[in-house]
C-alpha cells in the first residue's frame, strides 16, 4: 500500500490518497494516523513549472546539466535559486520539472515535523496520463490539473484558455484517472527528490548477509589451517623419510654389525680415526713433500705421524740456508714448524722438523 500526501495549496491543506492492489482504496482531508514507509508527496501544480526537451539518456549528470541549462533560459529566477529534476516517461523527450529551492526546501521541512518522509515528490499534473494530443483535465485533491502533451499546470480560467488557446480540455474520467495514478506510483516519471534533496538511504544492517560473511570467513580459516597441517605433515614425513635414508646410509659406511646410535657421530669418528688427527697424515704429508719438490737440494729422510696430529719429520739438506727455506715453505703452506738441532756431517746438514697444523685449521 502507497499513500499519496497532497501538499497545501492557497488555502487547501494537506488530502491524502491511498492506493492498493492497483487501484484507489480511500481519499482523506489531512495527515493520516498511519504513515508508511511508502509515501509519496504531490507537489501542487501551481508551484512547479514543467517543460519537456530531448535530453542525453546515458548519463543522468549530462540530462541534469542540459536541462538546468534549459530552466535558466526559460526562467527570470537565478539558476542558483532553482531546483531542477528530470524525469523518463519512455519517450523521446523527457520532463523537467523546475521549482525554488527555497520552496523544495520548506516542504520537505514541513513534512518532516508532520514524521514523513517521502519516498519521491511528484507533481501533481504527472500524476494525469499524457494525452496524445490537446489537453486532459481532472480533479486531484479539490483542485484543478491540466496535462497537455508537453506541458502540465493548474487549472485556472484564464491561464488554462490562454495556454490552450481557448480549447477546453478533456476531462479525464475517474477510471483512467485512477490507472495513471496507479501507474505513476508504481515508477514516478518525474521524482523531485534529485540531487541535494535525494532522500538519504537508512543505514540497515543485513543479519543474514553478516551470519554468510561469518560462516565463510570461518570456512576460509578452516581451509587455510587444514593445507597449513597438510603441508607440516608433510615436511614432517619427507623429513622423517630422509632421515631413515641418511640412517641407510650411514650404515654402509661403518664397520659391519656395529650397531647404528647416531649415524652423523659414527661417521665422524670412523673418518676421524682413518685419516687421523689433526688434518690427517694424507693432507699433511702431501703438504710436506709439495714444500720439499718446492725447495730444491732437500730430501725426506724419515716420518713419523704422531697421535696428536703432529708430522716430525727428518730431512738432509745440501746446506743450512735450505732447511730455514723448507722451514719457511711449510709455514706458507698454514702449518706450525718447530725447528730442532741441524748438524752437519760428510758434506750434508740434517735435522728434525716437528709439524703441526695451525689453530683454526
Amino acid at each position: 500500500m502507497t499513500t499519496l500526501l497532497f501538499l497545501p495549496a492557497g488555502e487547501t491543506g494537506f488530502r491524502w490518497m491511498r492506493v492498493a492492489d492497483a487501484r484507489v482504496v480511500g481519499e482523506g482531508e489531512g495527515i493520516p494516523d498511519a504513515i508508511d514507509d511508502e509515501t509519496i508527496a504531490v507537489a501542487p501544480a501551481d508551484a512547479v513549472t514543467l517543460h519537456w526537451a530531448e535530453l542525453p539518456s546515458r548519463s543522468a549528470a549530462q540530462a541534469t546539466a542540459a536541462a538546468r541549462i534549459l530552466a535558466s533560459e526559460a526562467s527570470a529566477s537565478p539558476l542558483a535559486e532553482l531546483h531542477v529534476a528530470v524525469g523518463d516517461e519512455g519517450a523521446s523527450d523527457r520532463p523537467i520539472g523546475v521549482v525554488g529551492a527555497a520552496t523544495m526546501r520548506d516542504w520537505l521541512l514541513m513534512l518532516a515535523e508532520a514524521g514523513v518522509d517521502p519516498v519521491a515528490v511528484i507533481p501533481a499534473p504527472m500524476l494525469l496520463p499524457r494525452p496524445e494530443e490537446g489537453y486532459a483535465r481532472a480533479e486531484l485533491a479539490g483542485s484543478g490539473v491540466v496535462r497537455g502533451t508537453s506541458s502540465g499546470f493548474a487549472d485556472e480560467a484564464r491561464l488554462t484558455e490562454l495556454v490552450t488557446g481557448g480549447t477546453a480540455p478533456a476531462t479525464i474520467d475517474r477510471d483512467t484517472l485512477e490507472a495513471a495514478i496507479v501507474a505513476a506510483v508504481a515508477s514516478p516519471p518525474l521524482d523531485l527528490r534529485q540531487g541535494p534533496f535525494a532522500r538519504r538511504r537508512r543505514f540497515a544492517i543485513d543479519w543474514g548477509l553478516i551470519r554468510r560473511l561469518a560462516l565463510l570467513s570461518l570456512t576460509i580459516l578452516a581451509v587455510t589451517l587444514a593445507i597449513s597441517l597438510v603441508r607440516i605433515a608433510k615436511y614432517s614425513f619427507g623429513a622423517d623419510a630422509l632421515e631413515a635414508e641418511a640412517n641407510t646410509v650411514a650404515v654402509t659406511g661403518l664397520p659391519r654389525g656395529e650397531t647404528v646410535v647416531d649415524a652423523s657421530r659414527q661417521l665422524d669418528e670412523r673418518l676421524s680415526r682413518v685419516r687421523g688427527p689433526g688434518l690427517g697424515f694424507t693432507s699433511t704429508t702431501a703438504a710436506v713433500f709439495a714444500a720439499v719438490r718446492a725447495t730444491p737440494g732437500t730430501e725426506v729422510t724419515a716420518l713419523d705421524f704422531q697421535a696428536n696430529g703432529d708430522l716430525r719429520l727428518s730431512v738432509a739438506v745440501e746446506r743450512e740456508a735450505l732447511a730455514t727455506d723448507l722451514k719457511r715453505a711449510l709455514e706458507s703452506a698454514g702449518f706450525s714448524v718447530r725447528a730442532g738441532v741441524f748438524q752437519a756431517a760428510a758434506g750434508r746438514v740434517t735435522g728434525d722438523l716437528t709439524i703441526s697444523p695451525e689453530s683454526g685449521r
